[in-house]
């Protein structure tokens, strides 16, 4: 079976970092949207990745991509929210009609490459079913895979509330990850903060 495609919506605009951006935040000296891409290669070989159409991430973001095979969609209205990502994505995808699509959240820095691959696998077997990652104690996380049959409501959602309204129609099977990898996200300077401090002190 073809691999499912993946989506990495990139084209929010980082409000709650005053003023940075969470997704050039650096990783061991590579900006997280470079490294979530570049874990999503391992996975899918269409990875598809939202940006704004302007403002000053923009740039910033299409050069951290400089070098991957992933392609780029310009959102026109990316203020609308996560689902204008989702949209572009489905839009996207069409043209190479993957069994599924995954979103891959671009501010989760504890995804690995495995945990991506084995998200993929697993839906492979189950095509017909949403796939959600979840923490180790089965608190539902991301990634999230879709399959192609709900790409028609994909296509129509509206605002930010991306596909919580889909799933909430759907029996989701949750595949746990290792740890809190499917459940950590960092959208503020704080939080960024706390994970380094937490990184560089284990025990403490």
């Amino acid at each position: 079976m073809d691999r499912v495609a993946i989506v990495i919506p990139a084209a929010g605009s980082s409000s709650r970092m005053r003023g940075g951006d969470k997704l050039m935040e650096e990783i061991e000296g590579e900006p997280m949207l470079r490294r979530i891409a570049r874990l999503s290669l391992a996975a899918s070989p269409v990875v598809f990745v939202t940006l704004p159409e302007g403002g000053p991430h923009a740039r910033p973001r299409l050069a951290a991509l400089s070098g991957l095979g992933v392609r780029p969609l310009p959102v026109p209205d990316a203020h609308e929210g996560l689902a204008a990502s989702l949209r572009a994505a489905v839009a996207a995808a069409g043209h190479v009609s993957p069994p599924g699509l995954m979103v891959v959240p671009a501010d989760m820095p504890e995804l690995t490459a495995p945990d991506l691959i084995t998200v993929a696998t697993v839906y492979e077997g189950e095509p017909e079913t949403v796939l959600r990652a979840a923490a180790s104690d089965y608190t539902p996380g991301h990634p999230v895979v879709f399959p192609a049959r709900l790409f028609g409501e994909l296509a129509v959602l509206s605002g930010d509330q991306g596909g919580r309204r889909i799933i909430a129609g759907e029996v989701v099977r949750l595949l746990p990850l290792p740890g809190r990898r499917a459940i950590t996200d960092l959208d503020t300077p704080e939080e960024w903060a706390a994970w380094r401090a937490a990184r560089e002190n284990p025990a403490g």
